[in-house]
């Protein structure tokens, strides 16, 4: 008897030790499965942050490369400027240069006296007035070397001392242009306009009218622009300002202002 109890314990052991190791093992390969699930999510989501972060960085550098290519844009329109006020300003220095040369007698064709030539002679100017004209031929001569901030100071200087000089309405022309080409508009367009209300007649009026017009474009104040523009063309005709007056009209009816 004892030993048949003892064999049903025994079978009872190990019917229990063999469900416990089932059930252990089941357990394992259920653990197991949570694992590799939670493994693949947890790949899954790297994997997107990686995929969004390189998205990110594309969309960045897209972004960098737009603002570069703006950049270039614009310091290309603003060396493109740079030329362009230097071109006219030397081009209108030697204009004003040239029209300083005296021009010889006419002979006419219907005398056939032979008029011998004639020594114009020009009264030597008082102290005062080569003074003001040496000092108003030293700032032109600072601008046309390209040094526009001396020259500016070298303007305003003449324009303090000889306020009733005949050369004050180019001065302020002048000045205008130092601070135009150094991108001053409050400066430039303080000049220019007071030439234009101080001396309506001079010659540079045009000009100043011009470069308000070309100042107003500038800023973006359309109307104040077209204004100055449309009293060139209407004030002016036949001048080389008004031509260009008409062409930058043009130029904002294409761009819709």
């Amino acid at each position: 008897m004892a030993n048949v109890y003892t064999r049903r314990v025994a079978a009872t052991l190990l019917a229990v030790m063999t469900a416990v190791s089932s059930s252990l093992l089941l357990a394992d390969s259920a653990t197991q499965t949570r694992l590799d699930s939670l493994e693949r999510k947890l790949d899954s989501r790297g994997l997107m942050d990686m995929s969004n972060r390189i998205e990110q960085m594309q969309r960045d550098i897209q972004q960098l490369r737009g603002d570069l290519e703006v950049q270039a844009h614009t310091l290309e329109e603003m060396q493109r400027r740079s030329r362009e006020q230097y071109l006219d300003i030397d081009r209108r220095l030697q204009q004003f240069e040239t029209g300083q040369t005296a021009t010889p007698p006419v002979q006419s064709t219907t005398d056939t006296t032979v008029v011998p030539p004639v020594a114009v002679l020009t009264p030597a100017p008082s102290p005062a007035g080569a003074g003001e004209r040496a000092d108003y031929d030293k700032a032109l001569a600072i601008l046309r070397e390209g040094r526009y901030a001396e020259a500016t100071q070298a303007f305003n200087a003449f324009l303090a001392n000889y306020p009733s000089s005949e050369y004050a309405d180019n001065a302020s022309y002048w000045l205008g242009e130092t601070y135009y080409v150094n991108r001053d508009f409050k400066g430039a367009l303080a000049s220019f306009k007071g030439l234009v209300d101080n001396y309506p007649n001079s010659p540079k009026a045009s000009d100043s009218l011009l470069k308000m017009g070309y100042i107003y474009y500038e800023q973006k104040d359309w109307a104040a622009s077209r204004q100055a523009l449309e009293l060139v063309v209407s004030d002016y005709p036949g001048t080389t300002a008004t031509r260009l007056a008409h062409d930058r009209l043009l130029r904002m009816t294409k761009e819709g202002h």
